[in-house]
């Protein structure tokens, strides 16, 4: 299977501009043959463009598509090896599920549909369900009709276009595990479009961070979590602290800063940024990395860590956690999630407290960019 690269999907200079409005600006990507590829990013950023002219559903203004060998940039979306399932499943109405999912297969003239159908709607987990309309099924249901449905005509790559949008959260999170063991069951290329951080995440083996019709990152989930090489990045997935702080010397693999009267250390590896002393950079920790202590505790953290001051200014029980902002010298805004474990009952808005953190857990961003880049894109979606 890993040498198989007919279901592999390359995307070669692939733009898209409409008048004076550019959509997608040049991009090369690669979607390796049976992978779950994710392309996330707020409305707007290209994303869905970039799957339609996969699909060909739109015509790129430059580029080319290929699928697995074929150079499919000329054809229309019916020869191509791909199937969608978008947000509106857009099952025929009249017809019972058995017959929705043999469609595809009648309208090849295919007679002996029986077995076909019948495997598809148990690899969907909807066997029982097959001579109801789709009025009576629920939207998660009808969802796994619409994805049984395209994979029935065999694709090579199956794309989905933000196809879990219209489901309660609940019934989304079912579905992402749902969809993943489709894929992994079939073993075809999903290319899945999304806005919801989550999603990607939950679903996907590689990522492709989208932004203003540019890929900003692509890595696995973790990657992109762990080690976000932009402002952006670390701020859609998730939430990111930066600190503004200066290169003040280098200590062994660490980069020593100067932050607010204190010193931090960032391993050099972790570092998108020039290094040179003197130069500016954006350290960034996630408030999960980080503990806290009253300010009397202070002598107990042990030696090695990076360690900041400051206030708590508000806090918030979020069951599994409590969210803390701390008003500090070197962040106006600092986020600290705290495990409800062993709650202390001295953390409460207006107490001195020490934050502090393994500096293996910091990362260090170019401080030329915008540190809210990404916060705002959140709120829209």
């Amino acid at each position: 299977m890993t040498n198989d690269t007919s279901g592999d999907v390359r995307l070669s200079g692939i733009a898209k501009t409409y008048g004076s409005f550019t959509a997608v600006h040049p991009l090369d990507l690669t979607v390796p043959q049976g992978s779950f590829f994710a392309l996330l990013g707020a409305s707007g950023c290209g994303k869905t463009t970039t799957l339609r002219m996969i699909a060909g559903l739109e015509e790129p203004s430059a580029g080319t598509v290929h699928l697995g060998d074929q150079d499919v940039t000329a054809l229309p979306p019916y020869k191509r090896p791909v199937n969608t399932v978008f947000q509106s499943y857009a099952l025929f109405p009249h017809l019972d599920i058995f017959e929705n999912v043999a469609f595809g297969l009648r309208r090849r003239g295919i007679k002996s549909v029986k077995k076909q159908v019948g495997d598809m709607l148990d690899l969907v987990q909807l066997g029982e369900q097959a001579r109801k309309k789709p009025h009576q099924l629920s939207g998660g249901q009808q969802q796994r009709v619409a994805v049984a449905r395209a994979l029935i005509n065999h694709p090579k790559v199956l794309l989905l276009d933000e196809p879990l949008g219209a489901l309660d959260l609940k019934l989304r999170r079912q579905m992402q595990l749902e969809l993943k063991r489709i894929q992994t069951e079939v073993g075809i290329t999903f290319v899945h479009v999304t806005h919801d951080q989550e999603e990607a995440m939950t679903m996907a083996d590689t990522v492709a961070v989208m932004n203003a019709g540019r890929v900003e990152q692509l890595g696995s989930p973790t990657d992109l979590y762990e080690n976000p090489r932009t402002t952006f990045v670390a701020n859609f997935l998730g939430t990111s602290n930066f600190i503004e702080a200066e290169v003040d010397s280098k200590s062994g693999d660490d980069v020593v800063l100067k932050a607010g009267g204190g010193k931090l250390l960032l391993p050099g590896a972790r570092c998108s940024a020039p290094t040179t002393t003197g130069g500016k950079v954006l350290v960034g920790v996630r408030p999960e990395k980080i503990s806290l202590v009253p300010a009397e505790e202070a002598g107990e953290i042990p030696e090695g860590r990076n360690r900041i001051t400051g206030r708590i200014a508000d806090s918030s029980f979020i069951g599994v956690s409590t969210q803390y902002v701390v008003d500090s010298p070197v962040c106006p805004d600092f986020e600290v999630y705290a495990q409800n474990i062993d709650r202390d009952t001295r953390l409460v808005p207006g107490a001195e407290v020490v934050l502090h953190w393994n500096p293996a857990h910091t990362f260090g961003l170019d401080a030329s960019q915008d540190i809210d880049a990404g916060t705002e894109e959140e709120a829209v979606v």
